[in-house]
């Protein structure tokens, strides 16, 4: 079970420069950092989540905002069902809410161990089964299917906080909690996601597979199983199994991830990369199971942990371990103590040095 560190050894090959930025009244503010596009890529054969400080927005009124009233009223209807459910938990079987907390944790591994860490990034490889299972995982959450998941997740880190993020923070709590969900999507998003690299993605015939029946897929895995199963076993009520195990557990799933968007964007300190927006906040990597760890991962996207601190608040790892541990996953990209360190002198916060 091998894990490859990535330093400033002399074995490096320099092919050009990587930056840090900033965005500022549109305008992306810029400084060098010694990384290149050769360290960040590793052998992943990737650089398409690393920031591209050549992107400018286009000057000019912004786009008229066009609502997604399908989706409005869904995501209304879903979050009322989220309310009732809460109601209901007095009267669940102990069963049914362990069973509900199991669905949460399965799904939130098909988002981050799969569509996040594994193809988003490429920070570990995974053997033909652990794909399978973490496929399974991802349409229980049903948060997109994974290859329009990464196409977004990619997206996103290339031209994070401006026009062409999907869900850029710059845009305020709402917009990039939820609200980029109840709109159309910037031009740029559009225009930027069709140029990414996904041919990786597409020569994945698990993940292509699910795209072409993601629909049935989520409607027997995140809605049909967590309500089956604890009515037909231990003869749950089906009015509690539907909203709690589907329901509660679907909703509480889509706002942890929705949390990253903003919240681990703008609370929190940057020990790594005080000239980017993303932050380390503890308290959403608690709830998306070691994603808040953000700073971090923005600054070093190919690590497999997203973190420096293993499996402290980061359920994600530990799972990716013991894959490992089990042959079923394999070559973890981490970032060396020494690469960190250098890091976190040259464009750190200081918060670092409070502990």
């Amino acid at each position: 079970c091998l894990s490859k560190e990535f330093s400033s050894g002399s074995s490096t090959t320099t092919v050009g420069t990587v930056t840090s930025w900033v965005t500022k009244n549109g305008d992306a503010v810029t400084e060098k950092n010694v990384f290149n596009h050769e360290d960040l890529a590793g052998d992943r054969g990737m650089i398409d989540d690393i920031f591209d400080e050549t992107y400018r927005e286009k000057e000019g009124p912004k786009p008229p905002m066009r609502y997604v009233w399908r989706n409005i009223i869904l995501m209304s209807l879903l979050h009322l069902g989220g309310l009732f459910a809460l109601t209901l938990i007095p009267s669940a079987k102990i069963q049914t809410l362990a069973w509900a907390l199991l669905c949460f944790l399965l799904s939130a591994l098909g988002i981050t161990a799969g569509s996040h860490r594994l193809w988003s990034h490429r920070s570990y490889k995974a053997t033909l089964p652990l794909r399978i299972f973490l496929t399974i995982a991802n349409s229980i959450a049903f948060q997109n299917d994974i290859y329009e998941w990464v196409r977004d997740h990619r997206v996103h880190h290339k031209f994070s906080e401006t026009d062409a993020d999907p869900h850029n923070a710059m845009r305020g709590f709402f917009f990039s909690h939820i609200g980029w969900l109840l709109v159309r999507k910037h031009p740029d998003v559009i225009e930027k996601g069709q140029k990414l690299d996904l041919s990786d993605i597409k020569a994945d015939k698990v993940v292509m597979f699910q795209r072409r029946y993601y629909k049935p897929s989520v409607v027997l895995l995140c809605f049909m199983l967590p309500t089956l199963v604890p009515w037909y076993f231990w003869d749950e009520s089906i009015v509690i199994s539907f909203f709690i195990p589907a329901i509660l557990r679907y909703t509480i799933g889509l706002n942890a991830t929705w949390l990253v968007f903003f919240s681990a964007h703008m609370f929190g300190n940057r020990p790594y990369d005080q000239y980017i927006n993303p932050r380390e906040n503890p308290l959403v990597s608690l709830g998306a199971l070691g994603e808040g760890f953000h700073n971090f991962h923005h600054t070093f996207p190919y690590d497999y942990s997203t973190s420096e601190f293993g499996w402290r608040f980061n359920l994600t790892t530990a799972f990716i371990d013991l894959m490992c541990l089990l042959g079923l996953a394999s070559d973890r990209k981490k970032v060396s103590k020494e690469v960190i360190l250098a890091r976190k002198m040259r464009t750190g916060d200081g918060s670092h040095k409070s502990g």
